[in-house]
């Protein structure tokens, strides 16, 4: 292994494919053994969206050259599906993080060189807008340059089909097997820029898609009315992070209505380096603080931040005088509460309407749709499964898609996205808490409600990092040590259930039968407790990280506080024994 990872190092530092850049990045860690073995000893892993990694130079890092190589897999895999799918072309869009911009040129111009047709945004877009802009351009794919909400180190690229969702698990084989077929990398050339413009294969799009898309965010709002009877005086202070909000997020919002919204100036702007936050992730209090600051001054009724390409929104609200961040979980149902009475309301509530979530999501969302005559279909994590399913309801036409969301602040109404959108969901978030605001209540409010009527519902997510090779081993070995050892008893309370997506089994433990579960196969273990508390277990497929989901619901809100705390503490012992 030694040899492998030494001899990759000592190509990219001698081979003339790789420029003077790479070489001097090289050469600085050439008396660190671990960090040339780290960076070269295997290749960055394309999973089931796509790739995310640490910025540098080396096999196991992001940079042109590996962009290059997954998009060349990804021409490959195209071409396969003959001329009309290379003159759909693929549709890129970038975000605002350290060479978002030159990978987004370096994969366009490598498709070019393929023959195949692409349409690149002429600056920085939120994710969710590449989605509607595939199946606005009849596009066979897309690619979006972005790493999320990671720290400003990595960057990232995901695919997308011409359903418009990320690629889901057979597609993303595929392409991986095309990518792992290209075994030379400086084989790997980017075609001429203006000699691709002038063929046509290379094509800039701008403001026409913007105006498409924010008209049709506009058009899901359930309430209008109540936005214009609250304009002047409802408060919103917005903040994108430094990402690719700020444009889309604000001009949705001030088309629809709301008069009032105070952008924090320090995050206004687009930065890689995502200078006034730890982290740019909207689930975190602290990435969030500035905003609050900002609404304590102005008085604001409710704060909202975006991540980097704007495909989740975390939420503050005020409470007794302070402002109070909700969890992923209370907002999706919240909103599910909102959309689904709105629609009763108006009598528009389908018949077989239908909402989706994700398997580590809270089920009170469930608990309200089934309270409206809603069903809920549970996916495994990743929003690529809820776009799935949207396409499967519309080709088979038996149920009709309301609502979506998963408990890492995504969510989606409509059906014109296939993923999850900051700026829908910015826009609904916005007009529910004006809706409630002007009954006299905050939704905080709102939420004891719901509390008091379905169970007080309390969750905890816990993420254990774990890097390099002794990490992913040691990651592993803790979700076979659960695999092969469930716990029989937790806290005083019988495990019951055990659902292995990996085997596709769902186990009994008290009766010891076994069912089949449908679900794709994932490395995934599920666990339900005899009082309807559950956990989850799964390696993170896109840090290098193990996470675990619990879920607890009882009458009162200290009850399933302390609930949640032991059943919390008694897992992390034995996980940690496990690591050992």
């Amino acid at each position: 292994m030694v040899d492998t990872y030494r001899e990759e190092y000592n190509k990219w530092l001698n081979d003339s494919y790789f420029d003077d850049e790479t070489k001097k990045e090289l050469l600085e860690i050439k008396d660190d053994e671990k960090e040339i073995e780290d960076r070269f000893y295997t290749d960055l892993k394309f999973g089931t969206g796509g790739l995310r990694g640490i910025i540098g130079a080396g096999t196991n890092r992001m940079n042109k050259y590996i962009v290059r190589k997954a998009t060349q897999g990804l021409a490959n895999y195209i071409a396969k599906h003959g001329e009309k799918a290379k003159e759909q072309g693929v549709v890129i869009a970038y975000d605002s993080r350290k060479y978002s911009d030159i990978f987004a040129e370096e994969t366009a111009l490598v498709l070019n060189a393929s023959g195949i047709k692409t349409y690149i945004f002429d600056s920085l877009r939120p994710t969710p807008e590449l989605s509607f802009a595939i199946r606005e351009l009849g596009a066979k794919a897309g690619v979006v340059i972005t790493a999320s909400h990671n720290p400003a180190e990595y960057n990232g690229y995901k695919v997308y089909w011409e359903d418009g969702g990320q690629i889901v698990p057979q597609i993303a084989e595929e392409i991986t097997a095309e990518i792992e077929n290209v075994t030379d990398i400086t084989e790997i050339y980017p075609a001429k820029k203006e000699e691709m413009a002038n063929k046509g294969l290379y094509n800039i799009i701008g403001k026409e898609v913007d105006e498409r898309y924010i008209n049709k965010v506009i058009s899901l709002s359930l309430n209008p009315k109540v936005i214009e009877q609250c304009s002047e005086n409802f408060k919103i202070v917005y903040t994108p992070l430094h990402g690719t909000g700020n444009i889309p997020v604000r001009e949705t919002l001030k088309k629809a209505g709301f008069n009032n919204v105070f952008v924090v100036e320090e995050q206004e702007k687009p930065d890689p380096e995502f200078s006034t936050v730890r982290v740019p992730n909207p689930e975190e209090r602290d990435a969030l603080n500035l905003a609050i600051k900002v609404a304590e001054k102005n008085d604001a009724d409710i704060v909202l931040g975006t991540d980097p390409d704007c495909d989740r929104v975390g939420v503050a609200v005020k409470h007794n005088g302070e402002y109070v961040l909700l969890t992923g979980n209370q907002i999706g149902a919240l909103l599910v509460d909102y959309i689904c009475s709105s629609l009763k309301e108006q009598g528009k509530l389908p018949d077989n309407g239908t909402v989706v979530k994700t398997i580590v999501t809270s089920e009170l969302g469930q608990k309200i749709a089934q309270n409206y005559g809603i069903e809920t279909v549970n996916t495994l994590t990743g929003f690529k499964f809820i776009g799935e399913k949207i396409k499967e309801f519309e080709e088979a036409g038996n149920k009709k898609f309301i609502f979506g969301w998963e408990e890492s602040y995504g969510y989606l109404a409509g059906t014109f996205v296939r993923d999850k959108d900051a700026v829908i969901a910015t826009l609904l978030i916005c007009e529910m808490a004006a809706f409630v605001t002007e009954s006299g209540k905050t939704l905080y409010d709102r939420l004891n409600e719901l509390y008091e009527k379905y169970g007080f519902f309390k969750e905890e997510l816990k993420s254990i990092k774990l890097t390099g090779v002794e990490g992913v081993q040691r990651i592993e070995r803790v979700v076979e040590f659960f695999r092969n050892n469930p716990p029989k008893e937790l806290s005083g309370l019988s495990v019951v259930r055990l659902e292995d997506y990996k085997n596709s089994k769902a186990y009994n433990l008290m009766d010891k039968t076994e069912d089949k579960l449908i679900l794709p196969k994932s490395n995934v273990l599920h666990f339900r407790l005899e009082d309807d508390s559950w956990f989850c277990i799964r390696p993170s497929g896109t840090e290098p990280k193990l996470k675990i989901y619990f879920s607890v619901v009882d009458e009162t809100g200290e009850k399933a506080e302390e609930k949640i705390s032991c059943l919390t503490k008694t897992i992390l012992n034995q996980i940690n024994n496990a690591i050992e």
